[in-house]
């Protein structure tokens, strides 16, 4: 089988790698992965900035769409032939949320998805729905189970209330997705009026360019009769922090879900009281939220938005080209080109 590896940390690094075909051993499935997804993660643990990977020369990447070609001794849940969806957290199937669930996190800690036969314990992948395609499914571990999470939350969001969304990447396209599923008024942030149009057609009731307008924040307190939002996504981290908090309205929610960029003004303590807002930190989901989020989309007859399919061949580009930041929804890699 073919594996891409990061023998060096950097694009330049990603080389294909001929291995052997793993076993599965009792409990484990043995799958053959037809599509993968990227998320901005995978570049920060390449990098290694804030993200540092405790294994050297990893398999990169921890959401795929695969399907069971053998089964391990003990495996009674699933066939060959299932269609299956990988877990984020491989080891969170439910319950609080403690330090613990992060281990054997892929592209981190263990190997990830970008191969072309991977062996994982049968509590690691859930089912794939048929009305969704391999590609499609690549795409929701992370980003639409994040937004659901965002969303859905200890505190649903409820027809009426507002959302505010920021930019158009994976999390934020589907959290627009499922907030409009909802009920809700959602407010956007772009940095392109094509991007901007791309939002409004997937329900976006007002979008903001904030390369235009830097006081963001001020501007959705304006678009909702001075009182905020009820939720905001808030995917850019120290350097769109500040002005969320200006966005949110009082006793509203701020969902900490990423950090797109590192620099930003210091966030002052007073910025954090005086806004009278929760915060509260996604970290993705567990095993139960990603069957909620399944049903979520199939229900909702919610479509992923997919910018872009490249071929295994092209792995490196897809990753230059999710760094480039053009990309609206997800970038997915299929083994199947």
């Amino acid at each position: 089988m073919h594996s891409y590896r990061f023998d060096t940390p950097s694009l330049d690094g990603l080389r294909l790698h001929q291995e052997a075909v793993p076993k599965p051993q009792r409990g484990e499935l043995l799958l053959r992965v037809h599509a993968v997804s990227l998320n901005y993660r995978d570049l920060a643990l390449l990098d290694g900035r804030i993200l540092k990977p405790s294994i050297a020369g990893g398999i990169p990447v921890s959401d795929a769409a695969a399907e069971v070609v053998e089964l391990g001794e003990g495996v009674d849940d699933f066939q060959v032939g299932d269609r299956v969806v990988s877990l984020f957290h491989p080891r969170w199937f439910g319950g609080p949320k403690v330090a613990a669930r992060a281990i054997g996190s892929y592209g981190y800690d263990q190997d990830g998805w970008l191969t072309e036969y991977k062996v994982v314990s049968r509590e690691a992948v859930v089912a794939l729905p048929d009305e969704l395609s391999f590609e499609e499914g690549a795409t929701l571990p992370c980003a639409a189970v994040t937004a659901w999470n965002s969303i859905s939350g200890a505190t649903p969001i409820r027809v009426g209330q507002s959302v505010l969304t920021l930019g158009s990447g994976g999390v934020s396209v589907f959290a627009l997705q499922y907030a409009k599923a909802a009920g809700a008024r959602v407010i956007a942030t772009t940095s392109s009026s094509a991007k901007a149009e791309r939002l409004k057609a997937l329900g976006a009731d007002e979008v903001i360019n904030y390369r235009d307008v830097a006081e963001w924040g001020t501007a959705v307190r304006s678009l909702t009769a001075d009182v905020g939002v009820d939720r905001v996504v808030e995917v850019g981290g120290p350097a769109t922090i500040r002005q969320s908090l200006k966005a949110v309205a009082f006793h509203g929610e701020v969902v900490l879900v990423g950090f797109l960029g590192e620099s930003g003004a210091a966030l002052d303590y007073f910025d954090l009281m005086g806004a009278g807002a929760s915060l509260r930190s996604t970290n993705v989901g567990d095993r139960a939220m990603l069957v909620d989020t399944l049903k979520a989309t199939v229900g909702g007859q919610i479509k992923p938005v997919i910018d872009r399919v490249f071929p295994f061949a092209e792995a490196r580009a897809a990753f230059e080209h999710l760094r480039s930041g053009q990309h609206f929804g997800k970038v997915v890699i299929s083994l199947d080109r």
